[in-house]
């Protein structure tokens, strides 16, 4: 019995912080909100996937993210990410009309595709399977409202639940 309480507590603390995540799931507050699904392939690559809304619209995006740990001596917590994708959505805005002396506005809708990058970084925290980051997604649109639309500050502030 002692033997077996003496390995319990040696082996069980140690399960906590030798945790791999394989998912996380969480949301994104930012230009372009949303929420989105990571799948790790291992501890530097993942996978991405935001369904996000902007400019009235909805947007899917996928990206692959790689992961870059122990840059900072101060912490070994703090993870900076970088990546790129692609999305496809639609978005949807009133046009102004003017004849005479009567104006009126009518919703449009357009489909629209494009790039997108992505740089952040992440906290881990390690006693809870959460992780909290700020990252910038800048992106690039090749059809919608206007034909090409760059947008270089995208920045947003997510939370995932890593599991």
């Amino acid at each position: 019995m002692k033997k077996l309480l003496i390995i319990l507590l040696l082996v069980l603390p140690s399960l906590g912080f030798t945790q791999v995540f394989e998912n996380a799931i969480g949301i994104r507050g930012g230009l372009t909100a949303g929420f989105e699904y990571r799948f790790y392939m291992d501890d530097a690559n993942s996978y991405k996937f935001l369904l996000g809304t902007r400019d009235g619209g909805v947007q899917i995006h996928a990206l692959k993210e790689f992961h870059q740990y122990d840059l900072f001596s101060f912490t070994d917590r703090l993870v900076l990410l970088y990546g790129a994708g692609l999305h496809a959505g639609y978005e949807q805005w009133e046009k102004q009309y003017i004849e005479g002396n009567t104006s009126w506005y009518e919703d449009r809708t357009a489909f629209l595709v494009g790039l997108d990058g992505l740089v952040g970084l992440e906290y881990l925290f390690y006693e809870v399977p959460i992780s909290l980051g700020f990252e910038v997604k800048p992106y690039f649109d090749l059809l919608g409202r206007e034909m090409f639309n760059v947008q270089l500050f995208d920045f947003a502030f997510t939370v995932k639940y890593l599991f």
